[in-house]
């Protein structure tokens, strides 16, 4: 049996490819970036995708696609920015972000369309606003069980530290999050037999950034497999790294080849956002490594024709397609037990 689903806020499309690896017949994306929305469509041409505003989106466009028949599952992570913690970094409330109220569109849709199940991933913050309350309060009143819960993604064979706030919903009955298992998959594992990117026919894998003489001098003294800017003596810091209380020490950090990542972000192809060098090269990690760091398959399609800093937002603001599609199959599982029985 095929099962429908909708993808919002659906960016480049990781959640939308584990839904697809885990059986659902995706039929719709929305995404207001154009970028994000260029990659989509390279990756997911059997889905209508809709590069607009979701807050002026006409929702009779999904159900002409629907054309009568249910939603089965409705999907999507709207960005709550002010919420996350590299926002707030030492402020208890959230920062005052637009962005925040998007969940309100998430809930629109499921109001007007009903969807047998749902899913939904943000920040861990969002757990703590009084809005995300009031969203599961009326969702549980038109008879969703709901679950909700932050899980780290390194619990699920993700290869990063990952935390998300989760939450599924079913109108069938009770269905939960599939629990980690504890599988380990190490930076070696995913990117340690790559070839290197002189060698490569990838040009995913040939995008990383160019530095100033000077700072790949910095980069080249960092130690390998796991040294940072702080292992320099500190004549070679950066000036603004010499200023009291400057946090942040993951950045120019190397990653390690056997650990897991730091998490994955929008900053992914710029090492003064984060833990982001090559263990041993003298470099960024390449889109293509960051993908795969992402659990994107190896020939998930990126556009080069676009900036490196909104390929990077492609690649660190999806949701890892494995995780979706552990997710996606429990809820599959959970459709097809109701409608085995009936």
């Amino acid at each position: 049996m095929e099962f429908n689903a909708i993808d919002l806020f659906s960016g480049c499309g990781g959640l939308s490819e584990g839904l697809r690896q885990a059986g659902f017949n995706v039929i719709a994306g929305i995404e207001l970036d154009r970028n994000a929305t260029e990659v989509y469509k390279m990756n997911h041409s059997e889905a209508e995708i809709f590069n607009e505003d979701i807050r002026e989106f006409d929702i009779d466009k999904i159900r002409n696609l629907l054309n009568g028949n249910k939603l089965y599952h409705l999907a999507g992570c709207p960005p709550c920015q002010g919420f996350s913690s590299i926002r707030r970094l030492n402020r208890k409330r959230a920062v005052k972000d637009e962005r925040n109220n998007l969940i309100l569109e998430y809930l629109r849709f499921i109001e007007e369309l009903e969807p047998l199940t749902i899913m939904m991933e943000n920040v861990p913050g969002l757990i703590n606003y009084e809005l995300f309350h009031d969203v599961i309060d009326k969702l549980k009143r038109m008879g969703y069980t709901i679950e909700k819960k932050v899980v780290n993604m390194v619990d699920y064979g993700i290869p990063q530290r990952r935390k998300r706030l989760i939450m599924v919903g079913s109108l069938l009955g009770e269905v939960n999050i599939v629990k980690g298992n504890s599988e380990k998959k190490t930076v070696s594992d995913t990117i340690g037999q790559l070839e290197g990117v002189e060698e490569t026919d990838d040009p995913v894998h040939k995008i990383y950034p160019n530095h100033t003489k000077r700072i790949q001098k910095i980069i080249s003294m960092i130690p390998e497999d796991g040294g940072s800017r702080k292992d320099l003596k500190r004549k070679y810091w950066l000036e603004c790294h010499k200023k009291e209380g400057v946090g942040f020490n993951d950045v120019y950090g190397r990653l390690r080849w056997n650990d897991v990542s730091s998490t994955i972000t929008g900053g992914c192809l710029n090492p003064s956002k984060g833990r982001f060098l090559h263990p041993e090269k003298d470099r960024c990690i390449t889109a293509r490594e960051a993908a795969l760091l992402q659990t994107f398959p190896k020939d998930y399609k990126f556009s080069t024709n676009i900036p490196k800093t909104a390929l990077a937002r492609c690649i660190g603001n999806a949701l890892p397609p494995k995780f979706s599609k552990i997710q996606a199959e429990n809820i599959k599982e959970h459709l097809e037990q109701h409608y085995l029985k009936n």
